[in-house]
């Protein structure tokens, strides 16, 4: 790279090491190369390059080890999974826009699927909305979801916007229906070639999947959902406290935050 009259090196400098990092070449945790390597690739003074670094350093992108050098950031931003949330609000705390691609909107007939219709409480009912959609970060897929409801409310979200506002949001804004709760089981899955498709990974690529039934007013289930996170853009982070006597065998551990953690940008 050379640098340009007319703008400041520091920043020509920064914004390289920056596009090197987003676009991935430099990765999580890998150590970038020395105040003295860099000044001499850019002939510049060491002040310069410090400036440049302090400049990746303020904007989260690297952090420095005191006598070891500077390393790459995960770039990535932290959500209490204790707090319900929808997509959007996922990502709010990052710096990417939120987006869906809706693929369909149907009714379908579930009669082979007992575990859903338990799921959504619907006795002597066997037919439900069934909503596919790929959840963007800035255009780019993070996730794929399926989620089924019970008629009555996929026919009050038919007609909005799926790819702009989230389930959450129509029923909370539109129709005064809370969501109050939600119950998730996390678990690792692999892609097949039709997941694959949609997230633009290789078929067997390891996934998180998200099983989650919300809650609305009296316990009554609104939907229950699928959803298969990329995991080179997700992880969960637990945090829980231990119990004041642990040797008692009295009482659980308590719950103290579990936390989807984005990458602010994408690779």
């Amino acid at each position: 790279m050379e640098l340009k009259e007319g703008i400041p090196l520091h920043k020509q400098i920064s914004d390289w090491l920056k596009d090197r990092i987003e676009s991935g070449t430099l990765k999580q945790d890998e150590k970038l190369p020395s105040e003295n390597e860099l000044s001499q690739k850019f002939d510049v003074s060491r002040v310069t390059i410090r400036r440049a670094l302090q400049t990746l350093e303020n904007e989260d992108l690297i952090y420095r080890c005191q006598g070891l050098g500077s390393f790459v950031t995960d770039q990535r931003s932290h959500h209490s999974f204790s707090i319900l949330n929808d997509f959007s609000e996922e990502l709010s705390d990052t710096s990417m826009t939120a987006s869906s691609k809706l693929l369909s909107f149907t009714q379908k007939e579930l009669t082979d699927r007992n575990d859903i219709l338990s799921y959504l409480d619907m006795q002597n009912k066997t037919h439900a909305v069934e909503i596919e959609r790929i959840r963007l970060g800035d255009n780019q897929p993070i996730a794929y979801d399926i989620t089924w409801m019970p008629i009555f409310y996929g026919q009050l979200i038919e007609g909005f916007d799926l790819e702009q506002y989230t389930i959450f949001h129509i029923l909370e804004k539109e129709f005064e229906i809370p969501i109050e709760r939600g119950c998730y089981r996390v678990e690792a899955t692999l892609a097949d070639e039709v997941i694959a498709g949609h997230l633009e990974v290789e078929p067997d690529t390891p996934l998180l999947l998200i099983n989650r039934i919300s809650y609305t007013i009296g316990d009554k289930p609104v939907y229950f959902q699928q959803r298969y996170y990329r995991n080179d853009k997700i992880v969960f982070e637990l945090m829980a406290d231990r119990r004041a006597n642990p040797t008692s065998g009295e009482g659980n551990i308590p719950l103290k935050e579990f936390a989807p953690v984005f990458k602010k940008e994408m690779e």
